[in-house]
């Protein structure tokens, strides 16, 4: 008895830390020896058990530590260039609290390149649209060119002649050519081209195969007055397939006919074409790109292209620019040149998707 009370003293003044034990274990001992306290004691001490020790807790991970550009990255893997690019598969992959609704459209790049045909004398058919004094200019230059869009409106659930989902897009390229080593003339804008689109982009929802169908309303003009403007308006139709890392564009256009007084260049469809194709390769890693543009004017007795070669290298300049390198052949090159034919070489760099 003095032992069970010195006992119970101990562990109410906390000298003995407390401890739990089954209480099956302990009727187990009171009955295996109902007259003898030290054994009883001694089957009571085998059955306690130590205090189990406080478990910490375990505060939870933010789900949101990652970087921004690694959280653009993980919303981009998996999805293919056309898939991303007109958005196809309508999943929400943008953060709604920042300005990346606009999207890139084509390719922006900067780089600096030479003409072995500088177009010096500007001509065209209209009346009074061709240049009787030389300019004066540099076969070396810079061309950039900017492009981005935005969607306007979507509609899932289409279901229309295999067409799944409508997302509509209104969208902005701009193309310069700047005669920056020209000094002697204070370095001018040479030309620059604007060209606003309306674009219906019609998704198959296919893994591979024919991805797309796009209708589109385009405006393109250098902005400028007299003998130097250039414009014309058009209506196109485009279809895009892929297959693994490479993807094909291919749309035929038809100009909107003007009145012979406000058009500035009665000929341009036959010199810059009325077709074009676009095919593009990637790795899956996209550290680099290959594309290759072919426009033709589809008049076989008379018939005239342009080509151009871009390719943006797996040379990374900081973390949102690649090299770039450019190569081009044909008419069209730019709206003042629609109807001279040159060879262009350029290098600089490209951008990447932001």
């Amino acid at each position: 008895m003095l032992m069970r009370f010195l006992f119970s003293a101990l562990l109410c003044l906390g000298l003995i830390p407390p401890v739990y034990a089954d209480s099956a274990a302990f009727a187990l001992c009171a009955k295996q020896f109902p007259g003898s306290d030290a054994e009883r004691l001694k089957c009571f001490d085998s059955a306690l058990l130590p205090a189990a020790p406080a478990v910490a807790a375990v505060q939870p991970v933010p789900e949101n530590t990652r970087t921004p550009e690694k959280q653009a990255e993980e919303r981009r893997a998996g999805r293919s260039y056309l898939t991303r690019t007109w958005d196809l598969d309508n999943r929400p992959h943008r953060d709604p609290s920042s300005l990346d609704r606009l999207q890139p459209h084509r390719q922006s790049y900067l780089i600096v390149r030479k003409s072995s045909n500088v177009n010096t004398l500007p001509n065209s058919p209209a009346p009074a649209h061709s240049i009787t004094t030389p300019f004066d200019l540099d076969a070396m230059e810079a061309k950039f060119q900017l492009s981005f869009k935005t969607d306007i409106l979507t509609r899932e659930n289409l279901d229309i002649g295999g067409l799944k989902t409508f997302r509509l897009w209104g969208a902005y390229s701009q193309q310069s050519h700047w005669q920056v080593f020209n000094t002697r003339n204070s370095s001018p804008f040479r030309e620059t081209d604007y060209e606003p689109e309306l674009i219906a982009v019609f998704a198959t929802g296919r893994e591979s195969g024919w991805k797309l169908f796009n209708l589109g309303l385009v405006h393109q003009s250098n902005g400028r007055a007299s003998e130097t403007s250039r414009s014309w308006n058009r209506v196109y139709a485009q279809g895009g397939w892929e297959r693994d890392n490479t993807s094909l564009l291919v749309r035929g256009w038809w100009r909107i006919p003007e009145t012979a007084l406000k058009d500035d260049n009665p000929d341009i469809a036959h010199y810059i074409g009325r077709a074009e194709l676009v095919a593009r390769w990637e790795p899956d890693n996209r550290s680099q790109s290959l594309a290759l543009k072919l426009r033709n004017n589809m008049n076989w007795s008379h018939n005239l292209s342009f080509v151009q070669l871009d390719w943006s290298l797996p040379v990374q300049l900081g973390s949102a620019a690649r090299l770039h390198a450019q190569i081009s052949n044909g008419y069209g090159e730019s709206l003042i040149d629609y109807n001279q034919r040159q060879t262009t070489l350029g290098l600089g760099i490209s951008f990447r998707e932001w």
